[in-house]
């Protein structure tokens, strides 16, 4: 049962208002993580695990599926193990992604591939993945097995395809749409859409739930990509410009590459393609970026992929979860406004 008291909701961030009005089902999720997470004959998969749990998440993606599910009006106990899965399966890619973009801190602390090694991030994952199957079984819900395969299979597929486009200055807007909704829009899209399907909705409310978590989705990674530029170390987690340091063609740089001229394309030839980066290449880099307007226009296509998430709810009847669900896509963006 959700707990419907919100202590000064007008002071609140959205996410909190939500989690505050989940908190039980919150802690009954976190009850069923740390239950599964545990391992009798490797202790480490717990210590790895966690490290990132619970290292000051917000719990966004299993939040979305307990909120969708109460918007359904579910009464049953499957969209805990649902919003479980769901982490899980977040984790499991965020331990990957670690290895793979050898990154050294994650939420504002070590990564556990530092900590730790390697090895260990990725069968923790591979472990993870396999916990997340589990539950799914559990649900007792071919179609909701079916949404979240899909959606672990897209996520790989998206990983793959940014690894493909890696520093390759020839990427597309469109390129970068389809890993976006690949590797992050993927589970957000998931995470609403078994929610509105465990509580039995009517296809067009579940379609619905779906068009709002895709759009958050891109909206929430476009976002994350033009923090990278100019955002705050103590806010976000990261150093700025980390983006640029490890040649990552995110959605700012690859409209300045549209707009470069001869000169400029050599700069972003030898600093992301051929990656001689030297003192002073990020403010370059950061000049250039504003003087074609990719920081704004990055911003413009960030707030119209969060309208056009709310806009997927207007179908939907009042309820407190769904004016919450369009104050959280508000919120995305309002970091960059």
């Amino acid at each position: 049962m959700a707990n419907t008291t919100i202590d000064n909701p007008a002071q609140q961030k959205p996410h909190d208002q939500m989690a505050a009005y989940l908190a039980d089902d919150l802690d009954a999720v976190d009850m069923l993580i740390r239950a599964r997470m545990a391992s009798e004959h490797a202790p480490r998969i717990p210590e790895v695990t966690a490290h990132l749990v619970e290292a000051g998440g917000k719990r966004l993606r299993p939040m979305l599926t307990l909120a969708a599910a109460h918007l359904c009006g579910y009464d049953g106990p499957f969209h805990i193990h649902l919003a479980a899965t769901v982490e899980f399966i977040h984790t499991a890619t965020l331990l990957h992604d670690d290895v793979v973009d050898e990154s050294a801190q994650r939420r504002g602390r070590p990564t556990a591939n530092l900590l730790w090694d390697n090895q260990s991030s990725v069968l923790v994952g591979d472990y993870l993945f396999s916990r997340s199957f589990q539950l799914m079984v559990e649900t007792g819900s071919l179609r909701v097995l079916d949404i979240l395969a899909n959606a672990s299979a897209t996520i790989a597929e998206g990983e793959v395809l940014q690894l493909t486009a890696a520093q390759d200055l020839k990427t597309s807007e469109g390129t970068y749409l389809q890993i976006v909704r690949g590797k992050t829009a993927a589970l957000f899209s998931a995470a609403t859409e078994v929610g509105g399907v465990i509580a039995d909705a009517d296809d067009n409310v579940v379609k619905a739930l779906y068009d709002y978590g895709d759009a958050l989705g891109v909206a929430f990674q476009i976002v994350d990509d033009l923090l990278d530029y100019q955002g705050q170390s103590s806010a976000t987690g990261k150093n700025v410009g980390d983006d640029f340091r490890e040649r990552k063609l995110t959605l700012p740089v690859i409209k300045a590459i549209a707009k470069a001229d001869a000169e400029e394309h050599a700069f972003w030839k030898r600093t992301i393609e051929k990656g001689q980066q030297e003192d002073g290449d990020l403010d370059a880099a950061l000049a250039l970026l504003n003087k074609h307007n990719a920081l704004s226009d990055t911003r413009d296509e960030a707030n119209a992929w969060a309208s056009k998430s709310t806009r997927a709810l207007s179908s939907l009847p009042d309820h407190p979860i769904k004016q919450m669900l369009i104050e959280l896509a508000d919120y995305v963006v309002e970091r960059i406004n």
